[in-house]
């Protein structure tokens, strides 16, 4: 008689569903104080006076931070880029990704909570409406009320911060791309150029529609982020969570009674802690998608705690195995291999960066004729020598062709004058006798130098075509 495999019904007792075309229930956040708040603002202003100083910066006679398009230049105080240093871009996106897996390995979602620019706005939003519209229950008896001349001055004001916010916004953003100072100008004026126009509207209404009426809405459905954390987290990541042992049951109780006295844990019921929450969750429930980990709630409940003379921590920055009571091991293999891959991407970077040459050159071989033979019968290459100059001094350099002693090159000029951080480009013609060509083709190679200093150079390969000699 065969075995049977034992089965057990783990169907649970209740399933949630979700209507996905419900209506948004609109979240009025209250007013709090405390500890994390603090560090927010703090790190909010500091944040701002970055991207919205920066863009005001000179360097040199010109903007310290300029990403300049149509010239194909990317000015970052005293270091000028070109497209050929794009490869840095993805230095740069790959020490963002290993940033953001170690941060969220230790910490969790912080970065959403703290820094991330759309929750940073978001915030800004929900001031403006608290300065015109008032407190969580105004708000609220607000939107319930008719239309009237007083509902309608508030709504405007709120609005009118939230367009003049986006505007400054998106003028700092295009300010990058574009002088800021002549786009202000422009703007007042009323000379801006179509696309920048274009690019200023649009920001401001990608400004105005995400942190105004999308929200919490970007962080749930819109951004992948909140998908795939939950695969970074380990039991020994700080996540905010209630301490459910301490706080069940709930219950509201006059000041200062001792929970133990009436049957009840240390959770009064207040539920504070849901109507601070910018995504409006109860974090009662346990960790859910949606927590961006900003700290509201535990500012708001160690207020209600203190008023109460009550320890505070009922809802703590904390792990699962502090939970459980087992010790939290902070270093562990999995952030140790997201660190020492950070310093590697960091160090590697920096030392790119510092041995980037100032000078580089590249060579295009004219594609229309692959050889032609000259007078004498020599055989003639051209080719199309573009010149980089990535230092701030204008500079003349010596160009040279190697390969072959008897390679004979023909330019326009002899004296290659570049500008500061300016590129010039030319046609240069490459002649050799029939009898030394290696083959159909040989590898040659252009040498650029500088005139006043032999050690700034660069080298570029080529191909020297030519017959096939019978």
């Amino acid at each position: 008689m065969s075995e049977q495999i034992p089965v057990r019904d783990v169907t649970p007792g209740t399933v949630e569903t979700y209507d996905l075309y419900a209506k948004r229930e609109k979240i009025q956040t209250r007013s709090y104080k405390g500890f994390f708040k603090n560090i927010r603002l703090a790190g909010v202003a500091f944040l701002f006076l970055l991207y919205f100083g920066t863009a005001w910066l000179q360097w040199d006679g010109r903007q310290a931070v300029l990403w300049d398009l149509p010239a194909r230049q990317f000015h970052i105080f005293g270091a000028t880029f070109q497209p050929q240093d794009f490869f840095l871009l993805s230095f740069l996106l790959i020490i963002c990704a290993f940033g953001l897996f170690f941060i969220t390995v230790f910490a969790g979602r912080v970065w959403c909570g703290y820094t991330c620019p759309q929750t940073v706005w978001t915030w800004i939003f929900m001031w403006a409406e608290r300065v015109t519209e008032g407190e969580r229950n105004a708000r609220i008896k607000l939107d319930k009320a008719p239309m009237s001349a007083n509902k309608l001055a508030r709504r405007t004001a709120k609005h009118s911060i939230w367009i003049a916010v986006s505007l400054v916004t998106a003028l700092t953003f295009v300010g990058y791309f574009t002088p800021i100072r002549g786009l202000v100008a422009d703007l007042f004026t009323l000379e801006m150029g179509g696309w920048a126009l274009f690019w200023v509207f649009f920001f401001t209404a990608a400004t105005y529609m995400n942190a105004g009426w999308l929200r919490e809405q970007v962080c749930t459905h819109m951004c992948p982020y909140a998908r795939f954390q939950s695969v970074m987290f380990d039991k020994d990541t700080l996540i905010i969570s209630y301490d459910e042992k301490r706080g069940e049951d709930r219950g509201p109780r006059k000041k200062g009674v001792e929970p133990a006295s009436v049957g009840l844990g240390d959770c009064i019921d207040c539920s504070m802690c849901v109507q601070v929450c910018p995504t409006g969750i109860d974090i009662r429930e346990g960790l859910q998608m949606e927590c961006i980990s900003c700290a509201a709630c535990i500012d708001a409940c160690d207020t209600v705690m203190d008023k109460m003379n009550y320890p505070r921590g009922l809802i703590s920055y904390t792990t699962e195995h502090n939970q459980s009571g087992e010790k939290t091991q902070f270093l562990r293999p999995r952030l140790i291999g997201y660190g020492l891959a950070l310093i590697t991407m960091i160090g590697l970077f920096i030392a790119t960066v510092a041995g980037m040459a100032e000078v580089a050159v590249e060579v295009e071989r004219d594609r229309n004729v692959l050889y032609r033979e000259a007078r004498g019968g020599d055989i003639e290459n051209v080719y199309i020598i573009k010149i980089f100059n990535k230092t701030s001094e204008p500079r003349s350099f010596d160009l040279a062709v190697e390969g072959h002693p008897e390679l004979n090159l023909e330019m326009p000029a002899n004296r290659l004058a570049v500008g500061p951080n300016g590129m010039l480009q030319l046609p240069v013609t490459v002649q050799l006798d029939p009898a030394f060509i290696e083959g159909t083709n040989m590898a040659i190679e252009f040498r650029v130098t500088a005139e006043d200093d032999p050690d700034i150079s660069a080298t570029s390969e080529s191909r020297f075509m030519g017959p096939t000699l019978r």
